[in-house]
This record gives structure tokens, C-alpha cells and sequence, in this order.
């Protein structure tokens, strides 16, 4: 069987229908069961919320935003509907600290399917070297490879040497752990002269560029990706397609204009924002503050899942300006406020050393007293002057960029 299971092939508009249709309930028991969606969502009838454009009008929770509403309302914030004794069966910390609950449900991070789809199979020895304490990568791995009928090594961290005696011994088929790990214990495992075991290979937490995965396959070992984090799970994975990452069947992912909950056009580069359908932890619209776009057309693999481009780069571009905070959002409403714009880029430099701010748009027909108007906006809105720069449709880069803080100190 080449797919985890028939989700993945599904009609996109069947699979679509699917996950709208489960929106209104998910969002009506994290209203009743939730205490911070009972508050965020006080006018939202669950109901109406049945299409993509509804889910748009929702408030975004953005994971900087997270920190600070747990530490008013530990554990969760409000935002979890479980605690202690009632379905949680394991709480981690993030660094932050970030808290979040692992519910009792098989394969509950859902990473399986990402698993899966790297070649992992009932009957592998899985040397999992993520973290068994504090944050949720070890049980995400473990929880996953236990629902393939796979069998755990667990290695966790560290202890170099002693990990790769355990895998002369054991003779492990699959490595799940960072990148950066798996080459430290290669190289280990040269230097004592044991030949390890690997074919296969699961790697997260860190950037890994086709450079490191062709390395590897010189090595002998296929190494997949994805993209996951401790509040979500999976978000998407990687397959043999090896062209982009392939969204998972149980959440509904956006792409937004940083510091907005305005979804972009498809190939635009903006932050990743995601509904899961969790009924333990019922992020809804959550802002992983990462940036992503969405690939055109579908996976050559057979999946007909939309596909993202995986990490592009972090969304908070706050910066700070003259001793004051400018954020993203608030150039974000300087082009909302201006119909002619059709996109902008904040550069903040500093020539001679004196903090500049100049906002580059893209118009079709730009004037003086367009500038005027904008430069007024800019002063409203961030309490800065701001010099306006018109350049022509297209010509602004495609990178998710809404502050190009470009400024050098030395």
C-alpha cells in the first residue's frame, strides 16, 4: 500500500466539504469547554462558520500571544479542554515556557501519516532520538511509530558514543531526530568503526536543504521531513514527490499577510495560520508565526492534499524604530487604507546612523498626493514619519517580508 490511508487521495472539493462540515461543531465545544474561546468567540454563531471566508473573519491567536495568556491562566490559557485527571495524559513544556497537553488517543500528534509516508513500516526498529523530557518531540515520535507497529529505541539526546554502540547491537532500520543529530552520529560512528544500520529517516526540528538530504542518500539513508509543532502536531509532511510538503488530513491550514488574518493569494508568501481539529486542544486559526506559501497544482505522489512550500522564514517582523515598536499589522492597515496600493515593504535603515523609515509600494499609477495620503497614514498609525517610494506591480520580492529592517551598526 503506497498511502497511509484513503484520506489522502480523496477529491480535493470532497476532502474540502469534509473539513468545512466539521468546523461548526469543533468551534461550538471549544466555546463551551474552552474558557478563552467562550470569550473571543461571544458573537460568533458555530454555526455560520461553514466556508473559509467565515473562518477569515475569526480572530487569530498568535503563538507570541499564547505565552502571555497561559501565564494569566495556567496551564492553557483557557484554550485547552482537558486537565489534570480529565484526559491528559501527559503535559509538556516548549520554551517559553509553553505548555501543552498530549491526550490518551493513539497516535494523538497524528504523525503517522508523516511517518508513513518516509517509508516506515510495521516490523522497524526505530532509534528515536528526539527529546523524551520536557518537550513533546520524543512522544510525537514514539506515539507515531507505535501506531505502525513499529518498536522504539529510546535514545533521546546526547551520549554519542553509547548511541551508537546501541545501534551495532540493536541494528535499528529508521532514525527519527534532528538533522544535525543524525550527521553527529555518523561521524561517531565512523570514527569506532561500526557501520550503521540506517536506511531510512525522519527529520524535524531544523532546516534541511536538499544539499544535507542528497548526503545522506549517498550514505544509504532516505531522509523525509516535515512540518510540526508542540501546540499542533502535524501540520505537513514530506514524500518520495520531494516537492513541497503535502498539508495533513486533520487541520486546515491559511496563509495570511503578516500581522493580519487576511489570507493571500495562492504563491503568495505570508505567515502559516492553522484550525486543528483536535478536541483536546481546539487551536482555532492559530499563528505559528512561521512563513510559508501554497504550491499550485497537486503532488505528482498521488496525494491531492494541498501542498505548502515548507519553512520560509519567521513572520514577526516587529521591529523597533526611534525607541518605539512597529509591527507588521500596522503597515498592514496603512495599504488596507489605500485602495491604490497593491502591495508594500517597510525598509527601515539607518543612514548615518539615524533611524529611516521608507514604505515601498506597488501601484499602477502613483501621484504626489497619494504619497502625501500615505505618509500621513504612516504617522497616524505607527506615531513615526515615514518617507512613501512607488515602484511598479510585481517588482517587490515574494518573501512574506512586510518590515525589511536592512539597518547596520558598524
Amino acid at each position: 500500500m503506497n498511502f497511509y490511508d484513503a484520506r489522502e487521495t480523496r477529491d480535493p472539493m470532497e476532502r474540502e466539504q469534509d473539513l468545512l462540515a466539521r468546523l461548526p461543531a469543533q468551534i461550538a465545544h471549544a466555546k463551551a469547554r474552552a474558557s478563552a474561546f467562550a470569550e473571543r468567540f461571544k458573537d460568533v454563531d458555530p454555526a455560520s462558520i461553514t466556508s473559509r471566508e467565515a473562518l477569515a473573519t475569526l480572530p487569530v491567536t498568535r503563538k507570541s500571544e499564547l505565552l502571555e495568556l497561559q501565564k494569566a491562566a495556567r496551564p492553557f490559557g483557557g484554550f485547552a479542554t482537558v486537565n489534570w485527571g480529565t484526559g491528559c495524559a501527559r503535559v509538556f513544556a516548549s520554551p517559553g515556557p509553553l505548555y501543552e497537553p498530549e491526550g490518551a488517543r493513539r497516535d494523538y500528534w497524528r504523525m503517522a501519516r508523516a511517518l508513513f509516508a518516509a517509508g516506515f513500516r510495521q516490523g522497524d526498529l526505530v532509534h528515536n532520538t528526539f527529546s523524551y523530557h520536557f518537550t513533546p518531540a520524543g512522544s510525537m515520535m514514539e506515539t507515531a511509530a507505535h501506531a505502525l507497529g513499529c518498536t522504539v529505541f529510546p535514545a533521546g539526546v546526547g551520549q554519542t558514543e553509547q548511541q551508537v554502540e546501541a545501534i551495532a547491537d540493536l541494528r535499528p532500520s529508521a532514525y527519527t531526530g534532528t538533522p544535525s543529530f543524525l550527521r553527529i552520529i555518523l561521524d561517531k560512528a565512523e570514527e569506532m568503526g561500526v557501520k550503521v544500520s540506517f536506511s531510512k529517516a525522519f527529520v524535524s526540528g531544523e532546516a534541511f536543504p536538499a544539499s544535507q538530504r542528497d548526503a545522506l542518500a549517498a550514505r544509504g539513508i532516505q531522509a523525509f521531513q516535515a512540518y510540526a509543532t508542540a501546540d499542533l502536531g502535524l501540520v505537513a509532511y514530506e514524500t518520495g514527490a520531494r516537492e513541497g510538503l503535502i498539508v495533513d488530513e486533520g487541520v486546515l491550514v491559511e496563509i495570511v499577510r503578516p500581522g493580519t488574518g487576511d489570507p493571500v493569494p495562492v504563491g503568495e508568501v505570508g505567515e502559516v495560520v492553522v484550525t486543528s481539529l483536535n478536541p483536546d486542544y481546539p487551536l482555532i486559526r492559530f499563528g505559528t508565526g512561521d512563513l510559508s506559501a501554497v504550491l499550485q497544482g497537486m503532488s505528482p505522489c498521488g496525494r491531492t492534499n494541498t501542498r505548502i512550500k515548507g519553512w520560509m522564514g519567521r513572520a514577526d517582523q516587529t521591529t523597533k524604530v526611534k525607541g518605539m515598536f512597529v509591527h507588521p499589522g500596522q503597515v498592514a492597515s496603512v495599504i488596507r487604507r489605500h485602495p491604490e496600493l497593491l502591495r508594500g515593504r517597510l525598509v527601515v535603515d539607518n543612514p548615518g546612523l539615524a533611524d529611516r523609515m521608507t514604505l515601498h509600494c506597488e501601484v499602477e499609477d502613483g501621484s504626489d498626493l497619494l504619497a502625501d495620503a500615505v505618509a500621513a497614514s504612516i504617522r497616524e498609525l505607527t506615531k513615526l514619519r515615514g518617507d512613501v517610494r512607488f515602484c511598479p506591480k510585481g517588482s517587490l520580492a515574494n518573501d512574506g517580508k512586510i518590515i525589511d529592517d536592512i539597518r547596520k551598526y558598524d
